[in-house]
């Protein structure tokens, strides 16, 4: 089991927020595929860190070093964003354990929303994200965006300017809107994310995390 520590000075979804690596699991070529929109919002972003794709049907995608699991990866990363069908996601959370990634945000859908099976799929989800220690947003969610770092992972429509206003949403469909609003009006934006089904990671653990955030950031700016 791994159960890597992060350093104390470090806010304990940092990880989420601010990875330093990146592994889309179900990246795919196929267009309109999410795995697809994910990959390519990424790389649209202009991530700068190392960023991998993960689907055993390939051995590239969209020029990005593709793999047949999270296992295979030449180096751990931080961040695993899974887009596969819901009966894969328990196994590809233990496979996140195993491998030292500290944090995932699920975008699948078919769990706790559609009834008693989803839920007890969700429930193995997470009680493996918790054996391992894998803090996890979603599932069933849009993903994250962290403009200042070339972050979109996500499969909204195109990115985000880069601002100080942070949006949180349970509704993947309120941060579209947003996004689109917002992208019209030229207003910008430190991290946008859709929670989803909230297994995990909740709403006051990320303004914690944004709190402890916005003092780095201004403390930063009154030191220049």
């Amino acid at each position: 089991m791994s159960t890597q520590k992060l350093p104390q000075d470090r806010h304990y979804l940092t990880p989420l927020f601010e990875p330093a690596s990146v592994a889309i699991v179900g990246a795919s070529e196929t267009a309109g595929r999410v795995g697809q929109v994910l990959l390519t919002n990424m790389l649209a972003a202009g991530f700068s860190g190392p960023l991998f794709a993960v689907n055993p049907k390939y051995r590239e995608v969209h020029g990005v070093p593709c793999f047949p699991s999270l296992s295979r990866l030449p180096q751990r990363v931080d961040l695993a964003v899974i887009a596969t069908p819901p009966a894969t996601v328990p196994g590809i959370m233990a496979d996140c354990g195993k491998a030292g990634v500290h944090a995932a945000v699920v975008i699948t859908d078919g769990f706790s929303e559609i009834g008693a099976a989803g839920a007890a799929l969700e429930r193995r989800t997470l009680n493996l994200a918790r054996q391992y220690g894998v803090r996890m947003i979603g599932p069933n969610c849009l993903g994250i965006l962290r403009p200042e770092i070339g972050l979109n992972a996500s499969f909204a429509r195109g990115s985000a300017l880069r601002g100080s206003l942070a949006l949180v949403s349970q509704s993947g469909a309120v941060c579209t809107a947003m996004l689109d609003w917002a992208a019209a009006n030229g207003a910008g934006f430190s991290s946008v994310v859709s929670m989803g089904g909230s297994a995990d990671v909740g709403f006051g653990e990320i303004l914690d995390y944004l709190a402890a955030d916005c003092l780095l950031y201004t403390s930063d700016a009154a030191d220049e």
